[in-house]
């Protein structure tokens, strides 16, 4: 069990990266600020209810002296409030949204007691759910070689709440993050439209404000959710990122956008084999569930339509077809034209049952970064194809990461994979 001293250690490092890994605010960037100064995130609060909330569960003791059986049904109460409090949350709002409603406060009252007990009875069971799935993830961090003295550090702590979203800025003539500002997590779409469009007015440059499913501060931060499975790859994949931190590859992590895109493939590659460990070993019951993934809606057609014509929408290699056109365009100069290209594609999604709100250089400069599987929006970037070579290469996950955590650029990674 980790001392206040040490989560408050690994706090304020985080708070510190966190202040610098940001570009420095040279003249687009200082304007950009200027927009968002009134509605972005408090970090530092955060870390501190947080880091509190790790205290008080490490008082409780830890799970590891509760039987398995009672450690699962935990984790299947804390799903199951999770579940339900979605749908009450999303009756609630059918009911606001209902123009036959002529009172929708009297109408509601049954449904906000509903979700004022379920708020409760969650904010009672998170505290042990959150250490038990905590404690499996370090199991299996341990068991796959990635400690330093016989234990994960540091220690995985993952707090689920509300995330910030975050504002992308990509130059337009190039593919490329400058910069992602956290901002406040219940900010309307319309606003996050109106800032988008006025920093592309005002600063010309392409700007989408995001949802994220974790960040690696510390404690890591994840959003809610039903999938015990992605819960769990993101818990490993956030610790990542805590551990790299303090290594030439983590710290370096916003010094060039190639640099940006091995951390993140990095990441999602140790997330999606440890949570897949983890799976395996505590909850079993789960691997004959089929995973969900981005082209639900296109099999589905598939199952109606035995026979397609055309062929099923496939969201990856559509994205993938997108990133390559754009990339051409912009590496001729044709900037209007491939705004133009992006935001036709866009419609393309929509009308095969995909809602993307928004494609544009910002979109790809942030989903771009996540290449630990091939296609996608990360086009012909030759970042993530070297990064999973090399774990191809790589003995074991461990060994894979003592030969990444090291690498300080993109021409380091390509002479360690030839």
């Amino acid at each position: 069990t980790y001392t206040f001293i040490s989560w408050f250690f690994y706090a304020s490092v985080w708070a510190f990266f966190l202040t610098t890994s940001t570009p420095i605010a040279t003249e687009p960037m200082e304007y950009v600020h200027g927009y968002t100064r009134d509605i972005e995130f408090d970090y530092f609060a955060w870390i501190g209810d947080a880091s509190w909330i790790k205290l008080q569960q490490a008082a409780l003791g830890s799970p590891h002296y509760i039987d398995r059986s009672t450690r699962k049904h935990v984790v299947a109460e804390f799903l199951r409030l999770t579940e339900r409090i979605f749908v009450v949350e999303n009756n609630l709002l059918r009911l606001y949204a209902d123009p036959s409603v002529v009172n929708p406060e009297e109408s509601s009252r049954s449904l906000r007691e509903e979700l004022d007990a379920l708020y409760k009875r969650q904010k009672q069971i998170a505290p042990m759910a959150e250490s038990i799935l905590e404690e499996q993830v370090s199991v299996v961090l341990t068991e796959a070689g990635l400690t330093s003295g016989g234990q994960p550090l540091p220690q995985p702590l993952y707090h689920i709440s509300p995330l910030p979203l975050v504002l992308v800025i990509s130059p337009r003539d190039i593919i490329q993050q400058d910069a992602g500002i956290g901002l406040l997590a219940d900010i309307p779409v319309d606003e996050r439209d109106f800032l988008e469009n006025r920093i592309a007015q005002e600063q010309k440059l392409s700007a989408l404000v995001v949802p994220v499913g974790g960040i690696g501060i510390y404690p890591t931060m994840g959003m809610r959710t039903t999938n015990l499975p992605w819960m769990v790859n993101t818990i490993a994949h956030e610790w990542t990122h805590n551990y790299l931190t303090w290594h030439p590859l983590g710290a370096n992590y916003g010094t060039t956008p190639a640099l940006r895109t091995i951390n993140e493939t990095v990441a999602s590659i140790v997330g999606g084999e440890i949570g897949q460990a983890v799976i395996e070993k505590y909850y079993p019951e789960l691997l004959a569930v089929s995973p969900p993934n981005l082209d639900l809606l296109s099999a589905n057609k598939q199952i109606l339509s035995p026979n397609p014509d055309p062929p099923p929408f496939d969201y990856r290699a559509e994205m993938h077809r997108t990133r390559l056109r754009v990339d051409e365009l912009l590496a001729t100069g044709e900037i209007d034209a491939a705004e133009a290209y992006m935001e036709h594609r866009r419609q393309v999604f929509w009308d095969n049952g995909y809602l993307v709100r928004k494609i544009n250089q910002a979109y790809f400069a942030f989903y771009g970064a996540y290449a630990d599987a091939p296609g996608g929006a990360a086009g012909e970037d030759p970042v993530g194809p070297a990064v999973r070579t090399l774990r191809e290469q790589s003995n074991s996950l461990a060994d894979f990461i003592h030969q990444m955590m090291g690498v300080d650029s993109f021409e380091e990674l390509q002479e360690i994979v030839e």
